[in-house]
């Protein structure tokens, strides 16, 4: 598996595994045996958020890499989070899966979305949307850090914010005494590309900008000019490809124009697992 240095100081995977869909639309027993398949071949790099898993993704990872802290990468978001509902709904969840219909993508592309138009009436139901402020940051991260079992996370991301941020000064103020108590190593954003123009402004006051993008896409070519060489999480790497495109073909595509960035795939299958970390051998 390629490793990338990030950051300074952040080396990972140039693979990461995304943990939208755990404790969501896939089950404990398969998200354990994906998360011990993912380290197998090398991947280190795990995206999380508070609204995963309705709320219980990270204390999930979190137990998972006990033991293992220190081998991996963690990045987490804060803004939006389970409400009360989803928890009330945890005991059927399990029957939902069983109804739910089964994706046809080679690659378990997936990216649950909250509201802004991308996600369902139910997923709306049972997450909400936290004004992005210093304190909103402060409060999710410790949250996190005590879900996950952690000392620190990674990189932690705003979490695709649908309007403006407003209070961009003190948000980095607040990420930065994170960092200097040893809590974050990294601050960014995440969003979605069709809402870049939101965030212009300041998206260069981050460290590492997360986003969808996949070679054939209207806005690819551009990106590769601004932010070749920049630090990046992709996600959605299959969403938009060229038709006839196969997935280790996009995967390498994209380490290649982008090599010091991290692609993310939500990847269940085992074989599916090491077919995209395939892509990223040595």
């Amino acid at each position: 598996m390629k490793r990338i240095e990030i950051l300074p100081g952040i080396e990972t995977s140039a693979l990461g595994f995304g943990c939208a869909p755990i404790l969501g639309a896939v089950d404990g027993a398969a998200a354990r045996v994906a998360l011990a398949a993912a380290l197998n071949v090398g991947i280190t790099h795990f995206d999380l958020a508070r609204s995963y898993g309705y709320g219980q993704a990270e204390r999930f990872v979190g137990n998972f890499l006990n033991g293992r802290r220190a081998e991996v990468t963690i990045a987490t978001k804060f803004g939006i989070e389970a409400t009360p509902m989803a928890a009330l709904l945890s005991p059927v969840k399990p029957f939902l899966r069983f109804f739910r219909p089964s994706g046809n993508k080679p690659s378990g592309d997936t990216q649950p979305r909250v509201s802004g138009g991308a996600g369902s009436k139910i997923a709306n139901l049972l997450h909400k949307r936290h004004a992005i402020t210093s304190d909103r940051l402060r409060l999710s991260l410790e949250t996190s850090l005590r879900q996950l079992k952690s000392d620190y996370v990674d990189i932690l991301l705003i979490h695709e914010p649908v309007g403006s941020i407003t209070a961009i000064d003190d948000l980095i103020t607040t990420a930065n005494t994170m960092k200097a108590a040893g809590k974050l190593k990294a601050f960014g954003i995440a969003f979605m590309q069709n809402q870049e123009t939101l965030h212009k402004t300041y998206l260069d006051r981050f460290e590492v900008q997360q986003f969808d993008n996949s070679p054939g896409t209207e806005h690819y070519q551009k990106t590769v000019r601004e932010r070749a060489l920049a630090a990046n999480i992709f996600f959605s790497p299959f969403r938009g490809a060229k038709e006839k495109s196969e997935p280790a073909q996009i995967l390498q595509q994209l380490h290649a124009d982008f090599p010091n960035s991290v692609t993310l795939c939500s990847m269940f299958n085992p074989k599916h697992i090491r077919q995209n970390a395939a892509a990223f051998a040595e």
